[in-house]
């Protein structure tokens, strides 16, 4: 299995709890916390889309 490029979010600060995202060479986007590295969570483009969109919109 080839190594996956991890990326970490342009939002997380220098210090811990930072998130990471990989894709993988079959397209799953998988999710990791610094604190935890080897606890992966493994989704596509468009749940992931979803997900952000909504942490973006403001609350009512």
């Amino acid at each position: 299995m080839p190594e996956l490029h991890w990326q970490k979010s342009t939002y997380s600060q220098e210090a811990s709890a930072c998130v990471y995202l990989a894709a993988s060479p079959t397209g799953t986007i998988l999710l990791r916390e610094s604190d935890e590295p080897e606890a992966c969570l493994a989704t596509s483009k468009d749940p992931l889309a979803a997900l952000i969109a909504s942490l973006r919109t403001p609350p009512n």
